[in-house]
């Protein structure tokens, strides 16, 4: 005779099979991370996380952790939730910021520069259906186009502040050139966000910031 579940426990097993099928994108580990680029300019700032997130203020604790000498940032599945690591100098005028970054789960990852208290002029790396970059000063939206970022898949990310001139790159591609008078000077910033999907998991390497002339 074929045995058959009661109707009450279907619900609760396909919830159960449903997490489970979600969690291995969480757990697993990126792809190798690239090798360093070669950069010209006087280097302000290095990490490759050897040293754990010594160089860094984390103001989000738990999010952030280095495991296989990468940096992970892992946000709990809930909807608008934000992750910062902050670096460097608010005295940090004309530089760039470099850095690699890999979406696992999710679609939100990016990086600030010129940050003063808690904003600066951030780039927000999308995956999922949008495949775009989005530019914000504050939390208003300055500059949007389009870039492929697939999940499971590392992307070179360059920003560059010069006076009021704000460029992005995307694995070596200009995306947004914009100018901005807000932010004359300030440190950098990692960022982590769930959005609207509630989901975040994401990994950063070769974080490198450069003087511009």
């Amino acid at each position: 005779m074929r045995r058959t579940f009661p109707s009450r426990l279907a619900a609760p097993l396909f919830a159960l099979l449903l997490v489970g099928a979600a969690e291995p994108a969480r757990d697993a580990a990126p792809p190798s991370s690239p090798k360093p680029r070669s950069l010209s300019g006087t280097v302000l700032f290095r990490d490759d996380f050897s040293d754990g997130l010594a160089k860094w203020a984390n103001e989000t604790h738990g999010a952030w952790t280095v495991s296989k000498g990468m940096l992970r940032a892992d946000l709990p599945d809930e909807k608008q939730a934000r992750a910062f690591l902050y670096a460097g100098s608010e005295e940090w005028r004309d530089y760039a910021l470099d850095f690699d970054v890999c979406g696992m789960r999710g679609v939100d990852k990016g990086a600030a520069v010129r940050v003063q208290g808690q904003s600066g002029f951030a780039a927000d790396l999308r995956g999922g259906s949008y495949q775009d970059v989005v530019a914000h000063v504050r939390e208003w939206p300055v500059g949007k186009a389009a870039a492929r970022n697939v999940n499971g898949t590392w992307n070179h990310v360059r920003i560059e502040a010069r006076g009021e001139r704000f460029r992005v790159f995307v694995n070596g591609k200009l995306v947004i050139d914009v100018t901005d008078d807000a932010r004359p000077q300030g440190r950098i910033a990692l960022a982590a966000y769930t959005g609207g999907v509630g989901q975040c998991t994401a990994w950063f390497d070769n974080v490198v910031v450069t003087q511009l002339k």
